[in-house]
């Protein structure tokens, strides 16, 4: 049986971005996450080991956030390669990154980036 386990948005102020001042001044964010794993026993007997622990995706997307990056997509690269490492259970995954307030010359409330991808995927 499938599991989807959901970390909804998780605000974050980081330094991402090309511009200087971005680097500088820093801004908010906001990560979702979406995570696919196959329960079964353990988790039914309510043991945290048999599905995906949010708490463990927060942490990581937390720890990704504070490497700077001038593009999302690599910080969204970096958040699914880290869950892969460190949650065994993980099959699948979604994450989007996206940036409240971006400085383009366009009234826009934020511009994001996703990427999904299936445990073996290159």
């Amino acid at each position: 049986m499938k599991a989807t386990v959901k970390v909804e948005n998780l605000k974050i102020y980081a330094f991402h971005g090309c511009m200087e001042e971005e680097k500088a001044i820093g801004g908010d964010y906001i990560v979702n996450i979406c995570a696919t794993c196959s329960v079964g026993k353990k988790a039914f007997g309510d043991e945290i080991g048999g599905t995906v622990d949010y708490v463990d995706l927060a942490r990581i997307a937390k720890r990704e956030m504070s490497i700077r990056s001038k593009l999302l997509e690599a910080v969204v690269n970096r958040i699914i390669s880290s869950c892969f490492n460190e949650i065994s259970v993980l099959d699948q995954i979604s994450v989007t990154v996206s940036k409240l307030s971006p400085p383009i010359n366009a009234d826009v409330d934020s511009v994001s980036v996703t990427i999904d991808k299936k445990r073996g995927d290159n």
